[in-house]
């Protein structure tokens, strides 16, 4: 990781802005190639990733590990990132379950995304479920409807599409899960040719 890079990390770390650091046992900051064209921006992390601070722990990370083997990738080799750095959760009972994050949750956290995406510059986004879909490319974003296209007009990149989360996937039995792990391999496959097509950005001094 780069210098500049763990320093927004170091300063997220610390970060006492909204109530989720008061349950959080960890910050989960985003981990991969800060140099990449390609950036991977998911909701929030989940009760694993609270454990390991690492985004995309546990099956659900298994599952995208399977869908980025199929296209040739490794995550070192991409950015994956979450909206909100902190799990979102609430106890239902004896359990603790996660929940969408509040707008103010979004809004106090966006400090540390926006670092993010501007230091690496990507040539693409690939949203990963409506949540951040609908924080990087339009509030009303409909994953059944607009899953797969390309926008262009969005502040971060030139160009931000959304796929399924592979929590999402995960829930899905048969048929339906052999489809959906294939739309993600599809999709990460449009992603990683669409970045590849992009000439190398003007990113920020990286050191």
């Amino acid at each position: 990781m780069t210098v500049k890079m763990e320093a927004i990390k170091a300063a997220a770390i610390g970060c006492t802005a909204c109530g989720l650091s008061e349950t959080r046992k960890n910050v989960v900051f985003g981990s991969g190639d800060p140099t990449s064209k390609l950036v991977v921006v998911a909701e929030g992390p989940s009760a694993m990733d609270d454990r390991t601070t690492l985004p995309f722990s546990g099956p659900t990370g298994e599952l995208l590990d399977d869908v980025l083997e199929a296209n040739k990738l490794t995550r070192n080799e991409i950015w994956l990132t979450n909206v909100i750095k902190c799990r979102a959760a609430i106890r239902s009972g004896r359990v603790i379950k996660n929940r969408p994050p509040k707008a103010s949750e979004i809004k106090a956290c966006a400090k540390w995304l926006d670092g993010e995406l501007t230091l690496i510059s990507p040539a693409v986004i690939l949203c990963m479920g409506s949540p951040a879909a609908k924080t990087l490319i339009h509030k009303g974003f409909r994953i059944t409807q607009e899953r797969g296209i390309w926008f262009t007009e969005t502040s971060y990149a030139p160009f931000v599409m959304a796929t399924f989360n592979p929590a999402f996937v995960l829930r899905m039995e048969g048929e339906d899960f052999t489809r959906g792990r294939q739309i993600l391999i599809d999709d990460i496959a449009e992603a990683q040719r669409k970045s590849a097509e992009a000439p190398e950005s003007s990113q920020l001094t990286l050191f």
